[in-house]
């Protein structure tokens, strides 16, 4: 019974901290607040938590990661970067993390798009708007993210009643 108090408490505390890697882009939000329902579904014999819908999100998980490197990409697209642009979010994204750590997420492509853009001919203005795109998509990216969060805790808190 100890057991499955701590395994349940730990399950929320992995929601809440994959909640939290919403907004602290280095920790591994989605993929966390998994791990807790896994731990649910063990602690509860997956009773209400079955295994099927453990696989459901963990599919979600997958595509929320690769999602989450490509907004920033689909926001520059989506602004008129041009070619230079997109292969600078990219850039700045990988170039970012290893550099300046969660920051990077955000400054890396906001920054490699700028570049990129200046570096293809467009203007200065041209290039901000298109980092703005960047941008946008990390946050739409990030929405997304807390969105299947919350619905992962909504399943957990059914699943305690």
């Amino acid at each position: 019974m100890l057991a499955e108090i701590l395994l349940i408490s730990l399950s929320f505390a992995f929601i809440l901290f994959g909640a939290i890697g919403v907004a602290v882009p280095l920790l591994p939000g989605v993929p966390m607040a998994w791990l807790g329902l896994l731990f649910f579904g063990y602690a509860t014999d997956f009773s209400v938590i079955t295994l099927k819908l453990i696989l459901i999100f963990f599919i979600f998980t997958i595509l929320t990661m690769v999602l989450d490197a490509l907004m920033p990409v689909l926001g520059a697209k989506k602004y008129n970067a041009s070619q230079y642009g997109i292969l600078g979010s990219f850039l700045g994204f990988v170039i970012g993390i290893m550099f300046l750590g969660p920051i990077g997420i955000i400054v890396g492509p906001f920054a490699g798009v700028f570049i990129g853009e200046i570096l293809s001919g467009r203007t200065q203005n041209e290039a901000i708007r298109s980092a703005k795109g960047a941008l946008i998509g990390f946050l739409a990216g990030s929405a997304v993210k807390l969105a299947l969060i919350l619905v992962m805790l909504g399943f957990l808190i059914f699943a305690l009643f």
